[in-house]
């Protein structure tokens, strides 16, 4: 299928994400729009409140959750090369994760448990079915959320930022100290999976993280501003980071001048602590699309690999509890996708990647290649999508011809 867009629905999807800027609501935006051989991208504002130079092309944000769709790449890459498979246990490469116990409730006390009735496998944490994530509930209002904050975590209670002084082997016997929610395989829950999946490729590959994302996705594809840091001769391209607050201003969050992003992390978080720029993504993106080569012309996946990662692998019932975060849609292996009985034709349902809680997202139509791509620097305060989220969706779907 041939895609072209639309000049003047790219000109109203212009108009709409100015209007957030000239509102105040946020500094800066950069939004790309793929349709068959076009590429638009639109720079719009600032770096920052304080500063009032242009906003560049390469500035550097936190992609935050997008995070999770690289990591995953990166997995795949393991399997692809039988390093891994999905259908292998944890076990052997993660024993903190072995002999799991289970809680009787979501609410029980962490010693009211259940043997675990089979191992957690490779493919439960792409799929997000490792029995472990994020809590539904009022913060810190069961015994296993205030687990998680006391063990320094940052998993299951909001952002992981400011980043954990853990280390990934300090960080995996904190949570192999906890036991499970659900048992593996039986519910989607958010985030965790990604996080123990940057131990396990880390594990499985021998180096640690950071290089293993740069040996086996980001370099091959040149997305050489992509990484857990920003080098100290870059840090001006780094975008300042902002919270909204009720009365609609922004509270400063993370400055270049101090990042959290200016030094290497003691835990490189897989699921939601990499910085990025708009071309870098769309290289990623462009893998996906072309079923696993890059721009370039090298294969960096296989075409299984990447019908794998975008192909919904939940049942019914579990995308049903998956709400609010997928909004019925399906999740394939570190990102979402369509629903298999979803007949929506707009995006994002239409389509597969993710949203980052720090003002990111990211969908690609699978049939047509259709692709949006918004970066902010404002974070998101609930699972449901912000103000421009909705503008950026609503503006992308009109530029459709």
């Amino acid at each position: 299928m041939t895609t072209s867009l639309s000049a003047a629905g790219l000109h109203e999807l212009h108009d709409r994400m100015a209007g957030h800027v000239e509102s105040h609501q946020l500094p800066g935006l950069i939004t790309l729009v793929a349709g068959g051989d076009e590429v638009r991208v639109d720079v719009v504002g600032t770096p920052s409140l304080d500063d009032a130079t242009p906003l560049a092309r390469d500035a550097v944000f936190r992609i935050a959750s997008l995070s999770k769709p690289i990591t995953a790449a990166a997995a795949m890459s393991l399997v692809d090369d039988g390093t891994l498979r999905l259908d292998q246990t944890v076990d052997d490469v993660l024993p903190e994760l072995a002999d799991r116990r289970v809680l009787r409730a979501i609410d029980a006390e962490l010693d009211d448990t259940v043997p675990a009735q089979r191992s957690i496998t490779v493919d439960d944490l792409l799929s997000f079915r490792m029995g472990f994530g994020t809590v539904m509930a009022m913060p810190l209002s069961t015994p296993i959320q205030r687990a998680d904050a006391e063990l320094e975590l940052r998993s299951i209670g909001g952002p992981p930022w400011p980043p954990t002084s853990l280390t990934p082997d300090g960080w995996m016997a904190a949570l192999g100290s906890l036991p499970l929610m659900y048992q593996p395989g039986e519910r989607w829950m958010y985030n965790t999976g990604a996080q123990v999946l940057g131990v396990l490729v880390a594990r499985a590959a021998g180096k640690d993280l950071p290089t293993v994302l740069h040996e086996r996705v980001c370099g091959p594809l040149g997305m050489r501003e992509t990484g857990f840091c920003v080098p100290p001769d870059q840090l001006h391209r780094l975008t300042t980071y902002y919270a909204p607050q009720d009365d609609g201003s922004l509270t400063l969050l993370d400055a270049p001048s101090d990042s959290w992003w200016g030094t290497s992390p003691s835990f490189p978080d897989a699921s939601g602590m990499l910085v990025s720029t708009i071309d870098d993504l769309w290289a990623f993106v462009s893998m996906l699309l072309a079923r696993g080569v890059s721009q370039d012309g090298e294969r960096v996946l296989s075409e299984q690999a990447i019908s794998s990662m975008t192909t919904d692998r939940l049942t019914a019932d579990q995308r049903a509890g998956a709400a609010p975060f997928l909004d019925g849609s399906g999740w394939g292996l570190g990102m979402s996708a369509p629903a298999s009985d979803d007949a929506r034709t707009a995006l994002p349902g239409a389509g597969f990647g993710w949203d980052g809680g720090s003002g990111t997202t990211w969908r690609t139509e699978p049939a047509s290649g259709v692709t949006g791509i918004l970066l902010t620097q404002r974070a998101m305060t609930s699972p449901q999508p912000p103000a421009v989220f909705q503008d950026f969706w609503a503006g992308v779907n009109e530029a459709i011809a």
